[in-house]
């Protein structure tokens, strides 16, 4: 079963076009931001989990809208149990998410045109003193395939809302496309960052030299990814994931008929001869991804795989796809590997059926 993600069926919704005003999709070098800020790992103490509400009928149809609203409640209400919940909503639908939410979650009015809140909303990172920082990174639309006039000025909604300056970057990317392990070293891939859609020219040194400063980087790994099969063109976030520093999830589709067969299979052979940013040699664990799944929401956009699972104070959420083999094997991996958590498996078939899972849906605030 390929790991389908956001499919290019969506770019039909018109894009307001691959500039925002006051910014723009160049990348000349920024000056370097002082002092130097840290992306914390995602399983460090979160304060709050951020979410939209945002699903509309003009993308994913009247059929599919109501199981897309009751999955995001799903998902919120899960992660509620375990730390507070901020969800963005349009004034609208602001009755329907009351209705479905749990009461415990923050509903925050909002203008929004989707619901990946993982590449709309700001990536959070800290200084040597513990402040707090959001990283603006210029969203539009994963390259002007889908509209993003509103989901483009998220970050800086969300910041303000907490009393915070934008960190400015002329980079423009998700950051679905950004995995870091927290003590330096990331997890990125080329066909998302250094993709002429989002940034015309920019090579990995020059890359290299603005992300550093602004993530902590001493180190980035870098994955081929695949451009131009999914909205994201390729995001991270469904190929590798950190589980602790030194230890990588790496995705693996075994269907030789997928697209993504030969990419995971490349993925991990760079991984297993990769080196952290303190030169240690990654341990690299496999997590195949399903070979059948519920038919309900079956489509060629849907996105089986297991990586794209998301950490919050004391559990894991991740999918599940019906294929009781690969779900069970999944679910003893994680437990494995992250044994003071709670491992909650999801069926989240409405969301994998626009291409996207439950980190995609998702932003922490450390």
């Amino acid at each position: 079963m390929p790991i389908k993600r956001r499919s290019l069926l969506q770019g039909l919704i018109t894009g307001t076009g691959l500039a925002i005003a006051g910014q723009t999709m160049g990348c000349q070098p920024s000056t370097a931001i002082e002092p130097t800020w840290v992306m914390p790992d995602e399983t460090e103490p979160h304060r709050r989990t951020w979410m939209s509400f945002g699903a509309q009928r003009a993308i994913w149809g009247s059929d599919l809208l109501p199981a897309v609203q009751d999955t995001l409640a799903m998902i919120a209400n899960a992660i509620a149990d375990y730390e507070p919940v901020a969800m963005l909503v349009r004034p609208a639908d602001r009755a329907i998410a009351a209705r479905k939410c749990s009461r415990a979650i923050e509903l925050i009015t909002a203008p929004l045109d989707d619901l990946w809140m993982r590449d709309i909303g700001p990536v959070f990172v800290k200084n040597a003193q513990g402040q707090l920082g959001g990283i603006d990174f210029n969203f539009n639309g994963w390259g002007g395939k889908q509209t993003h006039r509103n989901d483009a000025r998220v970050a800086r909604r969300v910041l303000e809302h907490l009393g915070m300056d934008a960190i400015a970057t002329d980079l423009v990317l998700e950051g679905g496309g950004i995995e870091v392990d927290g003590q330096g070293t990331a997890i990125i891939t080329e066909s998302c960052v250094l993709n002429a859609n989002r940034n015309p020219g920019l090579d990995k040194a020059t890359c290299e030299a603005q992300l550093k400063p602004l993530l902590g980087l001493r180190k980035i790994i870098w994955l081929p990814g695949i451009r131009g099969r999914d909205m994201t063109d390729g995001h991270t976030d469904f190929y590798a994931r950190f589980a602790q520093p030194g230890i990588v999830i790496a995705a693996y589709d075994p269907d030789p008929d997928s697209f993504d067969h030969a990419v995971t299979r490349h993925h991990l052979d760079i991984l297993r001869r990769a080196t952290d940013a303190d030169d240690r040699p990654l341990e690299v664990v496999v997590l195949e991804s399903p070979q059948q799944i519920r038919p309900t929401f079956d489509n060629d956009d849907f996105a089986a795989g297991y990586v794209n699972f998301y950490c919050v104070n004391g559990a894991i959420l991740v999918p599940e796809f019906g294929d009781a083999i690969a779900d069970q094997r999944a679910q003893g991996i994680l437990q494995d590997l992250f044994p003071q958590r709670d491992i909650l498996q999801l069926n989240i078939d409405a969301i994998a059926a626009g291409g996207g899972g439950i980190h995609c849906t998702t932003q922490q605030e450390p």
